[in-house]
């Protein structure tokens, strides 16, 4: 066999290994996902939408989700995408983090020295002025 022959079996065994490492991947989260898929649970669809499992009916494949307040969906069971855990709230912030909040400048404050004098706009301050102002 030639050397080129050769590389080209090997990188094909390579990929070949890659694709069942992450079909079986997938397997596993896919598997994963379902044991989490509980009544009571916050979830996210497909298409974006968050709500909460009210029930889930195991023949049918239907899960009965409560988007919001008086409002249940009844979806297919393989269009929850992921199943939401709530994001712990920071204990308190540390005073240098206060410290850098409070120095931050507001949306649309002007910074002092930041290219431009204060009070006056861009071209103003180096003499040069606009050609349609003046006609």
């Amino acid at each position: 066999m030639d050397p080129l022959t050769m590389i080209m079996l090997a990188v094909l065994a390579v990929l070949i290994f890659f694709m069942f490492r992450n079909s079986r991947k997938r397997q596993k989260d896919a598997a994963e996902l379902q044991t989490q898929v509980v009544p009571g649970a916050k979830v996210m669809t497909n298409s974006g939408l968050y709500g909460t499992i009210l029930s889930i009916d195991e023949e049918e494949n239907e899960v009965l989700l409560e988007s919001t307040p008086g409002t249940v969906l009844a979806l297919h069971r393989q269009t929850i995408a992921r199943v939401v855990t709530p994001v712990a709230a920071a204990a308190t912030p540390d005073a240098a983090d206060s410290a850098i909040d409070d120095a931050a400048p507001e949306f649309g404050e002007r910074i002092e020295g930041a290219g431009t004098e204060p009070g006056t706009e861009s071209g103003e301050a180096d003499g040069s002025t606009d050609k349609k102002s003046n006609d």
